[in-house]
């Protein structure tokens, strides 16, 4: 079964327009996975425009289900941060410092050397990792032989192109997703996931491990209520 990991960036985001601590991202981290959640994912960035280094040290002891830190691992201070919490999951993703969000994954052959060290040393300290790829299966032949334990696809493509066609949307995913099990990689997924997409992503892919949904979970939840939507997006991962 898929499990949903709750990003919770835009909840700091919301907090730190105002200054404060309103809303609380520590609660907020509670709170979904009393509603259901079964993993939370934060993104700390250089610059901590939603999620601060000290949020991620005060939200680790606090998480019960998985916890997933994404972030670019070229900021020496996110892999000391990393390294310092411990958590479940990290997921390594090649965002610039002025990116307004994730645009891209890994090329994991031109990196492989780098990649692999950063495998290594994660895991090392028993962190998960995972790598943050395009819909190629090159990329995940070269995750696999970087020795990462999963790949997280990034699905803003299949986003965009699904209400024209959800099979050709998915057909590069499909792909991509059959090396990644042949290669022996977990998969995991995320990025403009959504109540309209999110079904028929994981009923095509079924042995998805993973979906990580952020942006349009907290968007619905300002209509429907943070419990009721990921109830939503629970049993939009459970629709056969």
């Amino acid at each position: 079964m898929t499990r949903l990991s709750v990003n919770i960036n835009k909840i700091a985001t919301l907090r730190n327009a105002r200054g404060g601590n309103v809303p609380d991202v520590c609660q907020a981290a509670l709170r979904c996975e009393s509603f259901g959640a079964q993993g939370i994912t934060v993104h700390p960035r250089p610059d901590e425009r939603h999620i601060r280094y000290a949020d991620v040290r005060q939200i680790r002891p606090l998480v019960k289900t998985e916890f997933n830190i994404e972030g670019n691992p070229l900021t020496q201070s996110f892999i000391d941060l990393v390294l310092e919490v411990v958590p479940d999951q990290v997921t390594l993703v090649p965002d610039a410092h002025n990116a307004l969000t994730s645009n891209a994954g890994w090329d994991t052959l031109k990196n492989r050397d780098y990649l692999t060290d950063l495998c290594a040393l994660f895991q090392s300290h028993g962190i998960r990792t995972s790598i943050f790829i395009d819909p190629d299966p090159r990329m995940a032949e070269g995750a696999s032989l970087c020795g990462a334990r999963r790949v997280e696809l990034y699905t803003a493509d299949y986003a965009l192109r699904y209400p024209a066609g959800p099979e050709e949307a998915i057909a590069p995913y499909l792909e991509t997703a059959k090396t990644a099990r042949e290669a022996g990689l977990g998969l995991n997924a995320g990025h403009d996931l959504s109540l309209e997409n999110l079904a028929y992503f994981v009923q095509t892919i079924p042995w998805t491990d993973e979906v990580s949904i952020g942006h349009a979970l907290i968007s619905d939840a300002l209509y429907l209520g943070l419990r009721q939507t990921i109830e939503a997006y629970l049993g939009e991962i459970r629709k056969k």
